[in-house]
């Protein structure tokens, strides 16, 4: 009988006799876990759903909607090690665990696998009479267990609904915004007015592995005019244990040029957690960093003094990833965030004892130089050490080499 993965829960009647290509996967100069591994795919060639591990186990895989690229997760990979794997086509009995969209349901739409809540993308219209609970999409995480509890802050009526209701969930924005003829723009607040817009969905993917989602959003100065636009992609994994999630953004301007700058608090990049977490946060949040477990309820940030001669703390400065473990719905959960070596530097880190945590940078955007940013989001329930954290960074920002053969 063909053995499969445990935490796939494949369940197959025999592995079809298609053409098979044998992938060497060689991992970087430390171990790494939850591996995303991708592979060219021929032309023409019948796209597989699973890969051969050494030992005859399979794993899951998903071809990419243009054919092109083979995508599976190996569960670890060793410093130096070479796995070959092959490429192969299940023929199910029954159908395994996948992703798939949910219809949009007011104005907003949600990621499942298995049918278990995973990601909801808000993204409704901009209402004027409405403006602060719709000047801004952004993405909302379920708990990777049932998907029950939602982990992340979501949009609020009005500025008065708990505590700082303007942070919501994965977002990315700036608060100091010029461009013009000194016009300014506030897109993590939205005052005066301003707002981000979900325009539409640009491509969706779902399968075995992943589900991915890339939407056009247009940015409006508080004349109502765009003064810049954005291709934003979101995609969870199928992994054991947690959810993996790659968020990017393309950010573009058909204007001179719009500088992007603002405070920690309040510009890059950023999780958002719960509010409940903003009333237990001094008693249950910590935050783990590349140097150590901090204590309860300690914080960090770039400007921590901003009244001091020298405003920087050096320790918020270019981290390669930052997690944060709070409660909330009774469960203790850690988020990992990593940031990619190719993101504009430098990077200038906040955190806060009720779950919201980041990093921004200074950006002039002009036509000829759009903003690319891509990070990794890790969530899980209870804690991690600083190697899980660092093994999960290695295998983002330094992805294996796969050389395929026939």
């Amino acid at each position: 009988m063909t053995r499969t993965l445990p935490a796939l829960a494949l369940l197959l009647a025999l592995a079809a006799p298609v053409a098979a290509q044998k992938i060497a996967v060689t991992g970087g100069k430390t171990d790494q876990t939850n591996v995303v591994v991708t592979a060219s795919l021929p032309a023409g060639d019948a796209a597989p759903n699973a890969v051969t591990l050494p030992g005859g186990l399979h794993a899951a895989a998903q071809a990419t909607s243009d054919g092109k690229t083979l995508v599976c997760v190996l569960p670890k990979l060793k410093a130096g090690e070479t796995v070959a794997v092959t490429s192969t086509t299940l023929n199910y009995m029954k159908a395994p665990p996948h992703f798939t969209f949910a219809e949009e349901k007011d104005g907003t739409s949600d990621l499942l696998f298995d049918g278990r809540k995973v990601l909801q993308y808000f993204r409704p219209k901009h209402d004027p009479k409405d403006h602060f609970y719709t000047f801004k999409p952004f993405h909302n995480v379920y708990d990777p267990a049932k998907g029950a509890a939602v982990l992340t802050n979501s949009s609020a009526k009005t500025d008065k609904d708990d505590l700082f209701p303007h942070h919501r969930g994965l977002f990315f924005g700036f608060n100091r915004i010029s461009y013009g003829d000194k016009l300014a723009a506030d897109i993590w607040h939205g005052t005066n007015n301003v707002f981000s817009e979900h325009d539409k969905v640009l491509a969706t993917e779902a399968g075995e592995v992943f589900g991915r989602q890339r939407a056009a959003i247009s940015w409006h100065g508080k004349d109502g005019a765009t003064f810049a636009t954005e291709e934003r992609e979101v995609t969870a994994y199928a992994v054991p244990g947690g959810t993996l999630i790659d968020w990017s953004t393309v950010l573009s301007t058909k204007l001179d040029k719009v500088r992007l700058d603002g405070d920690p608090q309040h510009a890059g990049f950023h999780f958002r957690a719960n509010q409940e977490v903003a009333k237990n946060g001094k008693d249950n949040t910590y935050y783990l960093r590349p140097d150590g477990k901090g204590k309860i309820g300690d914080t960090r940030n770039w400007d921590a003094n901003p009244k001091a001669v020298v405003t920087k703390d050096p320790r918020t400065v270019n981290l390669p990833w930052n997690a944060c473990s709070f409660v909330t719905s009774g469960k203790r959960y850690t988020v990992l965030r990593i940031g990619h070596p190719d993101d504009p530097k430098e990077t200038r880190g906040s955190e806060r004892v009720y779950g919201r945590f980041g990093d921004y940078f200074e950006y002039d955007l002009t036509p000829d130089k759009p903003l690319k940013l891509k990070y990794r989001v890790w969530v899980q329930e209870g804690e991690m050490t600083v190697e899980q954290c660092n093994a999960m960074t290695e295998a983002f920002t330094h992805p294996p080499a796969t050389k395929v053969t026939k």
